[in-house]
């Protein structure tokens, strides 16, 4: 692919960049908010690079794939070339719908650059666990203790890469970000605790200080950061440019290292803490119905593109229990669509439904990607989009009923099976139960749904 011109493309057929207000990406899609969103998505479809196209949370969203952070950078180099600088990475509020849009769109921003960094390690812990419980690894040698600190690093200094990546997207210094949530991991703070653990009492400059260890936490430094931009953007337009190298860190760190563990880190980590343990008390106390309305409903979400609003749950999970139940069911879904692809290539006659229907089955099964195959095929036929809800319901509520867990945040696919891998084995094979169910059910109903002279609309 011609990074270049797929952006170019794409800019020429949603109008130009004057008719751009706002643009991120996520893991798969460039995201754009536009004036006038009267945009031919047969144009935009027809570029090379371009899988689908989709439109909402008040975006125009062009489906690239693993490739769209560098259709991004191209993209991005052109519009700010053009001389536009209405374009923001943080659109105005105006109302309550801009605000939700806004949320879903800074999510997208902070989490994307993250993923690989995620599942990277994930696998690798769940890789270390199989090695160790056949015995290949000695958990007592240093290769497993080595290993172990690959694997656990990302989480232990999530707050830091989150810092760091949501700097960048707020438009601030992502070093001064990083330092912020450097200050909450730095050993001689963290021993202020001494052995009494989180609500120990401090004081800085005579106000008390409820003391919190931040490592692993998600909430706390995302609205810090979020805190810090607006201090950061004062601070431009009022200290003097030649005073900015020295006196804008200066009274960055001087305010939001204090106001972040006096304020800020404590209201973050207790919220965290509540969300993380209602929906984990939900899901212990209707699992079934947890994993019908999650592992039937993800693929509208993602439809949608909303489902990012979800991911910041599984990933504090993970980083703070050491195990997520909402990540298994989102594999239902997945594996879902992998048996209602293979069952439509299984019935139908025509070879371009039948080559599209494969290609999305090996994809989903390497990559987890699922969006060619929801736009492609699923949202355009609802019927056999109904299949696929019904199936990935029906493996949902296996996963929910037999409380299934993941040990890392990663997407659903073959490759990412040794998330289920942890010391108890019937976890992993209770997940492959539930996500068989998922796709035995998907290929019996999309076989029963499609006509044998269905075809690609």
């Amino acid at each position: 692919m011609d990074y270049k011109k797929t952006a170019q493309g794409i800019l020429q057929a949603v109008g130009g960049s004057k008719n751009i207000t706002n643009m991120t990406h996520c893991a798969t899609r460039l995201r754009l908010t536009l004036k006038n969103d009267n945009v031919d998505d047969t144009k935009v479809k027809a570029i090379d690079g371009v899988i689908n196209v989709a439109r909402g949370g008040g975006q125009y969203q062009v489906l690239i794939g693993l490739d769209v952070p560098k259709v991004y950078d191209a993209f991005e180099s052109l519009v700010n070339g053009s001389g536009n600088t209405n374009v923001e990475t943080k659109p105005e509020i105006h109302g309550l719908k801009d605000w939700i849009n806004n949320l879903f769109t800074a999510i997208a921003g902070i989490f994307a650059p993250l993923l690989p960094a995620l599942a990277g390690s994930g696998i690798l812990y769940g890789l270390l666990l199989l090695s160790s419980q056949l015995g290949l690894v000695s958990q007592k040698s240093g290769t497993f203790v080595i290993l172990t600190a690959a694997s656990k690093a990302v989480f232990y200094f999530l707050p830091i890469l989150l810092a760091f990546s949501a700097s960048n997207r707020f438009k601030v210094s992502p070093y001064i970000g990083a330092l912020i949530a450097g200050a909450l991991l730095f050993p001689d703070f963290i021993q202020l605790m001494g052995n009494h653990g989180n609500g120990a009492m401090s004081s800085f400059m005579g106000i008390p200080v409820v003391l919190m260890n931040y490592n692993s936490t998600v909430v706390p430094i995302l609205i810090s950061i979020w805190a810090y931009s607006y201090l950061y953007k004062w601070l431009e337009k009022h200290v003097p440019e030649n005073l900015q190298l020295v006196i804008t860190p200066l009274i960055s760190l001087l305010i939001m290292v204090p106001l972040t563990v006096i304020v800020i880190g404590p209201l973050g980590v207790y919220g965290g803490q509540i969300v993380g343990d209602a929906v984990n008390w939900l899901i212990k106390n209707a699992p079934i119905l947890c994993g019908i309305v999650v592992g039937g409903g993800w693929s509208f979400l993602v439809s949608f593109g909303i489902h990012w609003a979800v991911n910041p749950i599984m990933i504090n999970n993970i980083a703070t229990k050491g195990f997520d139940y909402i990540c298994p069911l989102t594999f239902a879904c997945n594996f879902a669509v992998i048996g209602t692809a293979f069952g439509v290539w299984l019935k139908t006659r025509d070879k371009e439904l039948k080559n599209f229907s494969l290609t999305g089955v090996i994809t989903i099964c390497l990559s987890a990607i699922i969006e060619p195959t929801l736009f492609g095929l699923l949202v355009k036929n609802r019927k056999i989009w109904l299949a696929q809800i019904i199936a990935g319901a029906v493996g949902g509520a296996y996963l929910g009923l037999t409380k299934v867990f993941t040990t890392a945040f990663v997407f659903g696919s073959v490759t990412t099976f040794p998330a289920f891998i942890s010391k108890s084995g019937g976890n992993f094979i209770n997940a492959m139960i539930g996500l068989g169910i998922s796709t035995v059910v998907g290929i019996v109903l999309g076989f029963l749904v499609t006509s044998r002279e269905e075809k690609l609309a």
